[in-house]
């Protein structure tokens, strides 16, 4: 029988039991010793793309506007004399008169017989003033003779003073009565077109009552509202046509430019002087399109231009290859080149490619475009 040895058996035990722990140990320590691994973000794709320089360059440019047709000078018409019954009215409106035409006639019978009247107490005050003439002069003859005192000539000299100045009274009624029957004659002012009647046959006119209107030398201009951004590039004496689908176009040049903008709008106004009234009338809607003349502008590729919104824009290749959109106000425009605010000159705007670009992309770009020359429109 073999004896248990008690040292052996501890060790033979234990031994195994601590190596065990031990590499559970440097298991552990392992596993925390090891740096968590991370991701590198792929690489960004970059695009190919052509791009164009912006310059500045003269292009023509044709400003459009809308707006109301009206008088270049309404004439209103009144009466000057009043309670008189109008018993005719000659004109009409829409129709052209010539100054000094009759337009209305008032009844002025009675108005002819007061002057008839007046006219005969003038002829009775020369006839009062020539005796008093001739009285004073045989006074002065008699005096001169001694035969007649002074005080008898100072009397002689009054009357003929009184009748002097009663004739001068009734020639000044019959002018008054001369007057007031002219004026029951309603004559037009200006030669012009009659935008407006206010009279009718039989009416009982008051005095300073407004019975027409006239178009002073039928003049008509269009009050065509204009960006404030294209005010300053308007001048009088600008040439432009101007619309309208019902009555076809005319000529006509910008007689002035406002200097005042309306706050809510942002809108100022230019007054375009048609050339002649053609179909046109006061109150109707056209539009027009002024000729500015050859300006500097920010000019880049038509090619250019994208619409995102409904807004047009261009994408900017900025210093770090990456497009931006920016959006533009189009100036003018043609086949080959379009001028437009927004841009700087010698900025590099994506001609080739510009429909795939977002916002922020990597470009590319592939050899320079060379620069748009002006081409007429």
């Amino acid at each position: 029988m073999r004896h248990w040895n008690y040292k052996r058996g501890l060790v033979s035990t234990v031994l195994p039991l601590a190596l065990g722990l031990g590499s559970l140990t440097l298991a552990g320590c392992n596993v925390h010793s090891e740096k968590p691994k991370t991701k590198k973000p792929p690489a960004a794709s970059s695009q190919t793309v052509g791009v164009a320089t912006v310059t500045i360059q003269s292009l023509p440019r044709t400003i459009g506007a809308s707006g109301t047709i009206q008088a270049w000078e309404e004439v209103p018409v009144g009466a000057e004399t009043g309670g008189l019954t109008a018993i005719s009215v000659n004109v009409e409106e829409g129709q052209v008169v010539r100054q000094g035409q009759v337009l209305v006639q008032l009844n002025d019978s009675v108005l002819r017989a007061q002057l008839k009247q007046s006219e005969a107490s003038v002829a009775s005050a020369k006839a009062t003033l020539f005796e008093a003439e001739a009285s004073l002069r045989r006074s002065r003859e008699l005096l001169a003779k001694g035969y007649l005192a002074q005080s008898a000539l100072d009397t002689a000299t009054a009357r003929q003073q009184t009748a002097a100045a009663q004739l001068a009274s009734a020639q000044a009624a019959v002018g008054e009565l001369q007057a007031r029957v002219a004026q029951a004659s309603i004559r037009a002012p200006v030669s012009g077109l009659v935008s407006k009647r206010s009279v009718t046959k039989g009416q009982i006119v008051s005095m300073g009552s407004e019975l027409f209107r006239i178009v002073r030398d039928s003049r008509l201009e269009l009050n065509a509202e204009i960006p404030e951004t294209d005010l300053s590039s308007l001048r009088a004496g600008m040439p432009a046509t101007i619309r309208s689908e019902q009555v076809g176009s005319v000529s006509g040049r910008v007689r002035l430019v406002n200097s005042e903008v309306d706050p809510q709008t942002r809108l100022g106004v230019a007054r375009v002087a048609l050339s002649s009234m053609g179909g046109f009338r006061p109150g109707m809607f056209a539009r027009a399109e002024i000729d500015a003349g050859a300006q500097p502008a920010a000019t880049a590729p038509t090619a250019a231009l994208l619409y995102r919104d409904n807004h047009p824009g261009v994408f900017v290749v900025d210093a770090q290859s990456r497009a931006h959109f920016r959006r533009v106000e189009i100036v003018a425009r043609n086949a080959d080149s379009t001028a437009m605010t927004g841009l700087n000159a010698g900025e590099r705007v994506v001609v080739q490619g510009a429909g795939f670009l977002g916002e922020g992309d990597n470009v590319r770009v592939s050899a320079p475009r060379p620069a748009v020359s002006a081409a007429k429109r």
